[in-house]
C-alpha cells in the first residue's frame, strides 16, 4: 500500500458536521422507539429531612399517567454502586433538589402536570450548606480527585517563608460553578427479553454499561449503552448520572421504552457542579522574584452522601520551582449536592489563585509578570524530582508576549485611559497533566478495500471522531474515504471516558497500534489485500501505557488579556484575548483551536459572570437557569486567538500527542483578573468581578 499525504496535522472538517447542522444527528432522547413513554423527575423541596407521606392520588388520576415511582414502589437497586445512584430507594432527603419521585406518562405534558400534582410531606431537620474556612466539619480526606495525595511537603516551608525577602499571604475565593452543557442530561431506556438498551448523554458508555449492570444485577453483555452524539458535558457526564438509572427503572416498571430529559433548572444539583473553594496562597521570594517558598491551602465542600475532594492545589506542585513547598486540601461535608468534575477540575480554580498571587508577587518585586514566571521555570518536576517529558512553558510565554505586543505595556496600573475607559493588560501561565490511559481498539479490513475502526470513545463535541479517523488513516496508509470509524457504543472495544484531556492521547494510541498491526498482517500474510472474509485485529494498550518511563507529563500555556473598564458604570469589556499552548502533536488544527478558544471563553465567563448564588435559608441555588446564571456570550468576546508552539513529545506519548481540551480554561480567569487590576489598580481576589464591586471604587471624571 502506498501512503497518501499525512492526515495528522491537517485542517479537517468534522465528519459528523453535516449531520449536526442539518438536524439529522440523533441525541439521547431523539432515537426512535415504539410506544415510548416520558418521565418527569420530582425534586425535594427541603434541604434535609425525611419523607413522611406521599399522596400520589391526584397525580395518578391525571390522564395519560402510567406510573408514579417513589421510594415506596420503585424497583430495588443493588447497593453496589455510588450512593448517589441508589435513587428512590429510601425516604431520607440529603439536599434540596434531590430526586424523590418520577412520574411516567404517555406524553411529556401529562408527566409534567402530574408531577405538579404530587403532594409530599417532610419531617425537616436543621441543615448546613455554607462553606467557610472555619466550618466545624472540615477534615483531611484520604486523597483528592482522582487519586492524588491530599497533602505534600518538600523542604521546610515555614522556615523558607520566614527567611524570604518578599512575602505574600492572600486568600482567594471562587463560587460554585455549574456545567450547563447545551444538551441536558437525558436518556432513553428499553428492556427486551431481559436485555437493557440505553441511549444516554454520556461521556463514556463503558462506565454506564458497567454501572447499570451492577445496579440491576445483570451481566455486562445484557446491557448496551449508546452515546452516538453528545451535546457537551464539561465533566458533568463523565460518570453515570441519574438519568439512565431512572429511565431504566421506569422502563422496567411500565414495560415500555421511557425517555427522560432533565430541564435546565433540574441540572443545578443532581448532576454535579464545581465546588466553591477558599484558597490561601503564601509565596516567599528574593527581591528579584525568585521563589524560595510556596504554600497552597485549599478548602472545598462535598455532600453528606459521597466524598468528592477537588484537587485544587495539585497544579502548584509542578508549575514553578521553589525549594520549600507545601500543599494541603481540607473538605467540609455539607447538606448540598455532591460536587463533581467540571472542565479542568482542580487546575482551573487552583490556577486562579496561584496565577493571581504570582501577579501580586510581580508587583511587589517590581518585576514584569512574564519575566517573573521565566525566572521560576524548571526542567525538573519540583516535587517529584523527575524530568519533564517536555516543558515549553517558556516558549509559550515568549511567543505569547511577542504576538500580544506585551513589550509595549506600561507597568503602572491605571496608567492608560481612553475617554471613560480604563485600559489594562494581564497574563497568566497554564499547566495540565498529559495522561495516557490504556484502551482497546479494533481495526478491520474488508475485501472491497475499505477499513473499519471500532473503539468505544465518545465525541462530546470536541471532534474526537474526526481526530481518530485522521490517526487511523495515517496508520493504515490509505485514502481517508476508505476508512470508517465507529464510536460511542458499549458493544465496541472498551475505552476510558472522554475526560481529563486523555481522548486523543489514549484512544489515539490504541487506534494507531491496532491499525499498525492490521497493516503489518495484511502486508506479511496477504500481500496487502484483505482475504475474502476480511481481516480484523483487536489490540489493547493498557500494558504499553503502564510501561512508559516515569516522567512528568504536562501540557503548558500562557494567556494574555486586554481589559477595559468603564469608570462610570464599572462595566468590563474584553476586547482581546490571546493564548499560546504547548500541547504536543496537534492532530486537527481546526478542532484543536476550537477547544482552546472554548476553554478560554469559559475562563472569561468564570472571571466576569458565573456564580452559583446559594440561599442558606433553603440550602439551594437561587439562580437555576441561564437567565440568572450568566455565562459569557458572543458580545462579551470581541477577539480571541489561540496558537501553539511546535512540539512532538515522543517521550511523553509514542504518538507525540497531548490533550488540549482543558488547558484553555486553566489560568484564563486569572489573566482577566490581572488585566482588570492593571486597568484600575483594584485587586479582586473573589470571583466574579462584576460592576457592583467596581463602580464605587473607580476614579470619576
Amino acid at each position: 500500500m502506498s501512503a497518501p499525504a499525512t492526515a495528522i496535522g491537517r485542517e479537517q472538517p468534522r465528519l459528523e458536521g453535516r449531520a449536526k447542522v442539518t438536524g439529522t444527528a440523533r441525541y439521547a432522547v431523539e432515537h426512535p422507539a415504539d410506544g415510548v413513554a416520558y418521565g418527569w423527575a420530582v425534586q425535594a423541596s427541603v434541604a434535609k429531612g425525611r419523607i413522611v407521606r406521599i399522596d400520589t392520588g391526584d397525580a395518578e388520576r391525571e390522564p395519560g399517567v402510567l406510573a408514579v415511582l417513589t421510594h415506596e414502589n420503585s424497583p430495588r437497586l443493588h447497593p453496589a454502586e455510588s450512593p448517589e445512584l441508589l435513587l428512590l430507594q429510601q425516604p431520607r432527603v440529603r439536599y434540596r433538589g434531590e430526586i424523590v419521585a418520577l412520574v411516567v406518562a404517555e406524553s411529556l405534558e401529562s408527566a409534567r402536570e402530574a408531577a405538579r400534582l404530587l403532594r409530599i410531606d417532610y419531617d425537616t431537620e436543621p441543615h448546613s450548606s455554607v462553606l467557610t474556612e472555619h466550618h466545624p466539619s472540615l477534615y483531611k480526606p484520604d486523597h483528592v480527585n482522582p487519586s492524588f495525595p491530599t497533602d505534600t511537603s518538600v523542604g521546610d516551608f515555614d522556615s523558607g517563608y520566614a527567611a524570604a525577602e518578599v512575602r505574600l499571604d492572600q486568600t482567594y475565593r471562587t463560587p460554585a460553578y455549574h456545567n450547563n452543557p447545551m444538551e441536558p442530561h437525558a436518556a432513553t431506556a428499553s428492556w427486551t427479553d431481559g436485555r437493557l438498551l440505553v441511549h444516554d448523554s454520556s461521556q463514556g458508555t463503558t462506565d454506564v454499561q458497567v454501572v447499570l449492570g451492577r445496579l440491576f444485577e445483570l451481566p455486562a453483555e445484557a446491557v448496551r449503552a449508546i452515546a452516538e452524539h453528545v451535546g457537551g458535558g464539561f465533566g458533568s457526564k463523565g460518570t453515570t448520572r441519574c438519568t439512565p438509572v431512572l429511565a431504566a427503572m421506569a422502563a422496567r416498571q411500565v414495560g415500555r421504552p421511557v425517555r427522560l430529559a432533565l430541564t435546565r433548572q433540574q441540572l443545578f444539583g443532581p448532576i454535579g457542579y464545581r465546588t466553591p473553594i477558599i484558597q490561601r496562597i503564601r509565596l516567599g521570594a528574593d527581591a528579584d522574584g525568585r521563589l524560595a517558598a510556596i504554600c497552597h491551602d485549599a478548602i472545598s465542600q462535598s455532600s453528606t452522601i459521597e466524598e468528592f475532594a477537588e484537587q485544587t492545589a495539585v497544579l502548584t506542585r509542578a508549575l514553578y520551582a521553589a525549594p520549600h513547598r507545601r500543599t494541603t486540601h481540607r473538605l467540609a461535608r455539607l447538606d448540598v449536592p455532591t460536587p463533581s468534575w467540571m472542565r479542568a477540575p482542580g487546575e482551573c480554580p487552583g490556577s486562579f489563585a496561584l496565577e493571581s498571587a504570582m501577579d501580586e508577587l510581580a508587583v511587589a518585586c517590581g518585576v514584569d509578570p512574564v519575566e517573573l514566571r521565566l525566572r521560576n521555570d524548571t526542567e525538573v518536576d519540583p516535587e517529584e524530582g523527575v524530568p519533564f517529558s517536555s516543558r515549553k512553558l517558556a516558549a509559550c510565554l515568549r511567543d505569547g508576549a511577542r504576538r500580544f505586543g506585551w513589550a509595549d505595556r506600561d507597568p503602572a496600573p491605571g496608567a492608560r485611559r481612553r475617554g471613560r475607559w480604563l485600559i489594562g493588560t494581564g497574563m497568566a501561565g497554564a499547566i495540565y497533566p498529559a495522561r495516557i490511559p490504556g484502551a482497546s481498539a479494533e481495526a478491520a479490513a474488508g475485501p472491497d478495500g475499505t477499513y473499519q475502526v471500532r473503539i468505544n470513545a465518545t465525541d462530546i463535541g470536541t471532534g474526537a471522531r474526526t481526530a481518530l479517523w485522521q490517526i487511523a488513516t495515517d496508520a493504515l496508509g490509505v485514502p481517508g474515504d476508505r476508512v470508517a470509524v465507529s464510536i460511542g457504543d458499549s458493544d465496541l472495544p472498551p475505552a476510558l471516558v472522554a475526560g481529563g484531556s486523555t481522548g486523543t492521547a489514549g484512544w489515539g494510541l490504541a487506534v494507531h497500534r491496532a491499525c499498525q498491526e492490521l497493516r503489518r498482517q495484511l502486508d506479511d500474510r496477504y500481500a496487502g489485500t484483505a482475504p475474502p472474509d476480511g481481516l480484523a485485529v483487536r489490540l489493547d494498550t493498557t500494558d504499553e501505557a503502564a510501561a512508559l518511563p516515569r516522567l512528568a507529563r504536562y501540557a503548558f500555556g500562557a494567556h494574555f488579556v486586554e481589559a477595559r473598564v468603564d469608570v462610570d458604570s464599572g462595566e468590563i469589556r474584553i476586547p482581546r484575548m490571546l493564548g499560546v499552548f504547548a500541547t504536543g502533536r496537534v492532530v486537527n488544527p481546526s478542532t484543536a483551536r476550537s477547544q482552546l478558544i472554548g476553554g478560554m471563553t469559559m475562563g472569561i465567563s468564570m472571571a466576569l459572570h458565573e456564580e452559583g448564588l446559594l440561599d442558606h435559608r433553603f440550602g439551594d441555588w437561587v439562580n437555576r437557569d441561564l437567565a440568572t446564571y450568566h455565562v459569557t456570550a458572543c458580545a462579551d468576546v470581541e477577539r480571541i486567538e489561540a496558537y501553539w508552539v511546535p512540539e512532538e513529545d515522543d517521550e511523553g506519548n509514542p504518538l507525540g500527542t497531548k490533550g488540549l481540551g482543558e488547558i484553555g480554561i486553566v489560568g484564563s480567569a486569572a489573566a482577566v483578573a490581572n488585566a482588570v487590576y492593571h486597568a484600575t489598580g483594584l485587586r479582586f481576589r473573589t470571583l466574579p468581578i462584576q460592576l457592583d464591586k467596581l463602580v464605587d471604587r473607580l476614579p470619576t471624571g
